[in-house]
């Protein structure tokens, strides 16, 4: 079982790295990878008070794979995104200061899309499309970007857009 001490953190050469697809043949491993994920937010969630989704590739999966879970009523309690596909993407953007588990303490400015379609495959490895807006996008275009080796202090809106939380 991974813990918090397997995250990979800012400067770790693999956050900048582009995810390979999970294939169909992987599917048996992805609940083992759903757990770790589960396990090292939860480890943040207690340490920083902070996540709701984390991505593969932090703990060093190098697979398009995103956990997310957020209670309802505001969410779905848990979902698995295997290999995502944003669509959709609103010209409507907003700015937010937003934060990453690989960086604890060290908040972001940066603009994203108000609102999307994501395409993804579940744990099942059956099609699933949502229509996400706000919180939701912003979540899911953060997360989405580490899939393709993409930290948001890489769009971050100018140079002073970094502050320490």
């Amino acid at each position: 079982m991974k813990t918090l001490t397997d995250l990979l953190l800012l400067g770790d050469p693999r956050l900048y790295e582009t995810c390979a697809p999970v294939e169909r043949d992987e599917l048996p491993l992805v609940a083992g990878w759903v757990a770790d994920l589960h396990n090292v937010m939860e480890e943040i969630r207690a340490k920083y008070n902070f996540g709701r989704a984390i991505a593969a590739p932090q703990l060093g999966i190098m697979k398009r794979l995103i956990y997310m879970n957020v209670a309802p009523p505001v969410g779905r309690g848990p979902v698995v995104f295997i290999n995502p596909v944003l669509e959709n993407l609103s010209d409507e953007q907003f700015e937010l200061w937003d934060d990453c588990m690989s960086f604890p303490h060290l908040l972001v400015r940066v603009k994203r899309h108000k609102s999307l379609t994501i395409r993804y495959l579940d744990e099942h490895w059956q099609p699933q499309t949502w229509d996400l807006t706000d919180d939701f996008s912003e979540l899911l275009q953060h997360e989405y970007d580490h899939l393709d080796g993409i930290l948001c202090t890489m769009r971050a809106v100018d140079a002073k857009s970094f502050k320490w939380r």
